[in-house]
């Protein structure tokens, strides 16, 4: 325990802290971010805010997750390096479509089938260590090879199939996460919720691990994880990183995230569902992810359909993803953020009580 609150107190200083000293540097060197033309026009005037922010928040979690163990005589486990590698390789590739963004002040960036690519071979990589190495003396390897809502359950799949898995979540969990970055302090402060919850969930399950000496631990009741506890100290300091830089990205931001930051939050939450074995329970805490994601599936295939029927397309949203509709219709930018954090504050609650409903049960 001592870990988890070290870990989010560093993060947080070093968040505040860092994403200040970035903004003047960013500022001096030019690293201003270009507008959507399409987009919501009181996003206009934010063309040029200092972006690439996420990097703060990617340094500052990864510095903070290492120094918490470190101190407390703990050393990083496999779970923990793995969840790193997912949060660095997916920051990776947004890192190079903001620098792209930034040189070319062209808001296309790295194309889709590029992005695409970066986020594959980080999965898999990912995917291939976490599911044939690192055995802990029980036999638990980081991922399991079954599907899990909060444990295993069904029956074993075949490691390519389970690779498959990997890839969808990682990409889905990543660019659904990119998607709602779009609004000053959205992601920040509903990346804070739900990382948040993943700490509640990983001590849980720390405190009712199969195996442990615990006498209130039940064999029917307990989790076959590899290292929970280390789990929640990442999600703390992941947790903390953004809630000291949303202190920076509330409107009117004074730097934006940018790629690098949402989806390397994104591939972090994709790990910590896979390591933790909650796959389908993270599409409810991370509901708000999923709203974004299905509003821009929704409105470009009605649109193709409706082009096909009709030869004229049509649209569902007047603009997706759905905060940006919001705005459209005249909804304030600072009462859209706050009401999606609501909502976000919904479905992470409605994924903890299923949580622990699925530990009664």
């Amino acid at each position: 325990m001592r870990a988890i609150l070290l870990s989010g107190g560093l993060a947080v200083v070093g968040s505040l802290v860092g994403t200040w000293y970035a903004i003047g540097w960013f500022t001096r060197h030019g690293f201003g971010q270009p507008i959507r033309d399409d987009g919501p026009t009181t996003h206009h005037v934010k063309r040029g805010t200092p972006t690439m922010g996420g990097l703060v928040v990617i340094v500052s979690a990864a510095l903070a997750y290492l120094a918490a163990t470190l101190l407390t005589g703990g050393t990083p486990s496999a779970s923990g390096w793995l969840v790193l590698l997912l949060l660095l390789g997916c920051g990776a590739v947004g890192f190079v479509d903001d620098y792209i963004k930034v040189y070319t002040q062209n808001n296309a960036g790295l194309s889709s089938r590029a992005k695409i690519v970066g986020q594959t071979l980080t999965a898999l990589v990912f995917g291939v260590l976490a599911t044939s190495f690192f055995a802990d003396e029980r036999g638990v390897r980081p991922a399991s090879l079954y599907l899990s809502t909060t444990r295993d359950w069904g029956f074993k799949l075949p490691l390519i199939v389970v690779l498959l898995l990997i890839w969808f979540i990682v990409t889905a969990t990543s660019n659904g996460s990119n998607l709602t970055d779009g609004a000053d302090g959205l992601l920040a402060g509903a990346a804070t919720l739900i990382f948040g919850a993943y700490v509640i969930v990983n001590v849980w399950q720390n405190n009712q691990r199969c195996g442990s000496s615990r006498p209130t631990v039940v064999e029917s009741q307990c989790y076959t994880v590899r290292d929970p506890l280390d789990l929640a100290v990442f999600s703390a300091a992941v947790a903390a990183a953004c809630l000291g830089f949303l202190w920076w990205n509330a409107k009117p931001a004074q730097i934006i995230m940018g790629d690098v930051g949402s989806l390397a939050l994104g591939g972090a939450l994709a790990g910590l569902a896979i390591l933790s074995r909650t796959e389908l329970l993270m599409a409810v805490i991370a509901g708000l992810f999923v709203l974004e994601t299905m509003s821009v599936l929704l409105q470009r295939y009605y649109f193709k359909l409706t082009r096909r029927l009709t030869g004229t397309g049509r649209r569902i949203f007047r603009i997706a993803p759905a905060h940006h509709h919001f705005e459209h219709v005249g909804w304030d930018e600072v009462t859209v953020v706050i009401r999606f954090w609501i909502v976000a504050g919904l479905f992470v609650a409605g994924g903890l009580g299923l949580f622990y409903a699925s530990w009664l049960a």
